[in-house]
This record gives structure tokens, C-alpha cells and sequence, in this order.
């Protein structure tokens, strides 16, 4: 952690966040007040985990939002980096050639989504990272220094909301979808992934990446494609694309 007068002003900007919502500060207002603050337009944070599916728990806007999911989703981009190497990963131009080639799939899909800069930076206290939040720019963007150590400052308060409340910001969810319960968003795809380790005869992390495959291969959202597994609407095999019936099995 960095405790220091720029973390206390850190503080008050995301305290006043908290105050037009009228909600105790969360995760949901570190994002918006890391959007204010720095020259990005959007922001969003994903819970991480070594063990189980990450999640998204907040985004500003739908491009942020399209950001968490896509990486969710195609087990690759800068937050996933972030998270693996437990380092920041700033990226001020997806255009980049040597991005093109690292992120195959990521870096196309978020230039489409609209975005052209993106920071990932882990939510880190020792060696626990909880999450990764995510800055995006619509245009070529270099974080100088001050900026930069704002947005770790903003990473370190988010690290110590997440861990304290130890609760999901149901608020946070994509706005457009409204309020949306992420506590059941993550057990459902932990539950499909159970699932699919029975269908296909594999491990719990081959049965993940199978499902977000699925969910990319079809444009659809990784939570939507759990739900379908979950009510046996849809049914994975080994030797066969995933077979969807509307009958309960």
C-alpha cells in the first residue's frame, strides 16, 4: 500500500461519489471518481480469482462494461495480465503491433468496442490481489506520473473497499441492465462450469474455458450461456458442438 497525503485526497474524491448516491463509498464510486479525475472514459473492476470465475463488480459506462466481459470471457487482455503477473499494465495504444499479436483476440475486439488506451491495475494487498481495475481511453493516452500514481492510489482504495465489505456492489452492475444480483451471476457460472466437468469428463478450469468459448463463438454473454447450461437448455459433449433444446433434461 502507499498510505500518503494524495491517498487522503484520493479518499475524499470517492467519498463524494458515495454522496450523490447516497450509499456508503464501494467499488462502484471508485470507478466514477477515477473517471473524473483522470483523462479516461471509463473505468471498470472485476473480482479475480486463481480458484473460481472472475467476475465483473463495476463499470461505468458500456464500453467498460463490454471491456470486463471480453476479457472474462476470452481469458486474455490487460487485466488478465495484471492479474497474472501482479503488476500494472498500461497499454496507451491497442494499435500497437506487438499488442496485435499478444492479445489475438482482445485487442481487435476492444478497438470494435471502442476503446483505444486501457490501464489495468491490480488491486493488490501482499499477496493477495482480489481484482484488477480497469482505465479506458477512446484515443491514444499516456499516463504521466502524477496521473499514474493517482490511479495506483485509486487501485489501493479499491483493494481495501473490496476486502473490507467482502460484499458485491449490486449497483455496479451494467447500468442498462439494471440492478443485478453478481453474488448469483458468479455462483451460476461456477455451477455451469460443475456442470460441464461432468459432461465433457475434464477439469474445472478446461470446463471454464470451454464455456467462455462458447460464449464468444455465439456473440452471447458468458452469465446468459450459464444460465442455459444451469436449466439444461443447453448441453456440452465431447465429440460434438454444444446442443440447445428448450426441454428440460
Amino acid at each position: 500500500m502507499r498510505p500518503d497525503s494524495r491517498s487522503d485526497r484520493i479518499q475524499v474524491l470517492v467519498a463524494e461519489q458515495a454522496a450523490r448516491r447516497g450509499a456508503r463509498a464501494g467499488v462502484v464510486d471508485v470507478c466514477a471518481a477515477a473517471v473524473a479525475a483522470l483523462p479516461v472514459g471509463g473505468a471498470g473492476l472485476s473480482a479475480m480469482s486463481r480458484t473460481a470465475a472472475s467476475h465483473p463488480l463495476c463499470s461505468t459506462d458500456d464500453i467498460s462494461a463490454q471491456l470486463e466481459e471480453l476479457q472474462l470471457t476470452l481469458g486474455e487482455g490487460p487485466c488478465v495480465d495484471a492479474f497474472v503477473r501482479g503488476s500494472a499494465v498500461l497499454t496507451p495504444d491497442l494499435l500497437t503491433g506487438e499488442l496485435q499479436e499478444h492479445w489475438a483476440v482482445f485487442a481487435d475486439a476492444a478497438l470494435e468496442a471502442g476503446a483505444r488506451a486501457v490501464f489495468a491495475l491490480p488491486l493488490q494487498m501482499g499477496a493477495i490481489i482480489p481484482g484488477v481495475l480497469d482505465l479506458y481511453a477512446d484515443v491514444p493516452t499516456v499516463l504521466d506520473a502524477e496521473q499514474l500514481a493517482d490511479a495506483l492510489a485509486f487501485a489501493d482504495l479499491a483493494t481495501l473497499l473490496l476486502l473490507d465489505t467482502q460484499i458485491v456492489e449490486a449497483d455496479a452492475a451494467a447500468p442498462e441492465r439494471g440492478f443485478e444480483d453478481l453474488g448469483a451471476y458468479r455462483a451460476e457460472i461456477d455451477q455451469a462450469s460443475g456442470i460441464l466437468t461432468v459432461q465433457l469428463g475434464v477439469g474445472i478450469e478446461e470446463a471454464f474455458i470451454r464455456l467462455r468459448a462458447h460464449a464468444y463463438v455465439q456473440g452471447l454473454r458468458l452469465a446468459d450461456v450459464a444460465a442455459d447450461v444451469v436449466a439444461h437448455r443447453l448441453r456440452f459433449s465431447r465429440d460434438a458442438e454444444p446442443d440447445r433444446t428448450d426441454e428440460k433434461t
